[in-house]
């Protein structure tokens, strides 16, 4: 049985904390070994775990917090094509 790559992104956070059942878990080993999308998602999400983890803490840039806050909005606002432009029509 082959699966499709939306299906190893589907486990792959079993497969991290390895509570896939053993035939998933070899069905996705393999998918692994061929597909490097998949392979650098896994390496990704590994990462992300991996930094989420670390108790450092690191000091944001000033404005960060309200550039992310504005950017956010904005992204929001073109998606739903609620554009404050048009509001002040």
């Amino acid at each position: 049985m082959v699966i499709e790559c939306k299906h190893v992104w589907d486990y792959i956070s079993d497969y991290l904390d390895d509570t896939l059942p053993e035939e998933t878990k070899e069905l996705v080993q393999r998918h692994l070994e061929h597909c490097e999308i998949c392979s650098a998602i896994l390496d990704s999400t590994r990462n992300i775990l991996i930094l989420t983890a670390d108790e450092r803490v690191f000091e944001l840039p000033v404005g960060f917090s309200e550039r992310l806050h504005a950017r956010l909005d904005e992204e929001m606002n073109e998606r739903t094509g609620d554009h404050p432009e048009k509001r002040r029509s």
